[in-house]
C-alpha cells in the first residue's frame, strides 16, 4: 500500500501511488512509528522543496524526522497552503516574498511572517462564503491560482482551467463551461496576491500550456 504522503490542493494528505514533482514538509514528524500520518501539521512552517538537492538522500518517514510530503507541482502545493523553501529554493522563496510584500505595500516579509499569514488563512473553511468567487472573474485570475467547484479543482493558466488530479491535469476547459454551483477560491488569498504581483509558479511538466 502506498505511503500516506501525497497532498491534494485542499491540503489533505492521501495514500496515492502517483508521483509528484515537488516535495515539502510541515515542520516536523506527522507520522508515527508505523509510518501512518497521525496529525495534519507539526508547526505553521509549511514549505515547498525540490525533490533533489545537493545529492541528499532520505529514507521516507523515519522515526522522529520530518514527514516528506509530495505534490503534483508547485501550483498544487501553493493551493494547499505551502510556500517556497528558503534553503533549497531560495531564489523562488525571495521572489515569492517580494511579490507578497508588494501586494501589501510593505517590505519583503521574512519566512516566519509569511508562515503566520498563511497559517491564519488555512483556517478558513474551504466552503466559507468568503471563498466564493463569480464565474465571470475566474478566467482573469493569475496563472497558478486554483479554484474548486464540487469535488474538482482547476488550475488557471492563460485564462483556461486545467482540471486537477494526482496523475496530472486533464484537457483545459473554459470558465463558461462550469455549472451554476458555487465556485470557491482554493489558493490562499495572500498567495493569490503574490501571483498577481508577479510570482510565477511551476506547473507540472506535462500540464497544458498556451501556444507561443
Amino acid at each position: 500500500m502506498p505511503l500516506q504522503n501525497r497532498v491534494n490542493p485542499a491540503g489533505h494528505i492521501c495514500s496515492i501511488s502517483a508521483r509528484g514533482e515537488f516535495m515539502g514538509n510541515r515542520g516536523g514528524a506527522l507520522h508515527n512509528v508505523d509510518r501512518r500520518v497521525v496529525r495534519p501539521r507539526k508547526s505553521r512552517s509549511w514549505i515547498i522543496c525540490l525533490t533533489e538537492f545537493k545529492g541528499r538522500r532520505r529514507k521516507l518517514m523515519q522515526p522522529g524526522r520530518y514527514t516528506e510530503l509530495f505534490f503534483l507541482d508547485e501550483v498544487t502545493a501553493l493551493a494547499a497552503g505551502h510556500r517556497p523553501c528558503f534553503e533549497c529554493r531560495r531564489k523562488d522563496a525571495i521572489a515569492f516574498a517580494e511579490a507578497l510584500g508588494q501586494s501589501r505595500g510593505e517590505k519583503r516579509p521574512c519566512a516566519p511572517a509569511i508562515d503566520l499569514l498563511l497559517a491564519a488563512e488555512r483556517k478558513l473553511s474551504p466552503n466559507a462564503a468568503d471563498r466564493i468567487i463569480a464565474r465571470s472573474t475566474v478566467a482573469s485570475l493569475s496563472d497558478g491560482a486554483m479554484v474548486r467547484q464540487g469535488e474538482t479543482h482547476y488550475a488557471v493558466r492563460a485564462g483556461m482551467l486545467l482540471p486537477w488530479s494526482f496523475n496530472g491535469y486533464d484537457i483545459p476547459v473554459e470558465a463558461e463551461t462550469l455549472t451554476a454551483a458555487p465556485i470557491y477560491l482554493a489558493t490562499p488569498p495572500s498567495t493569490v496576491d503574490a501571483l498577481r504581483h508577479g510570482y510565477i509558479p511551476v506547473f507540472h511538466s506535462h500540464a497544458w500550456r498556451p501556444e507561443s
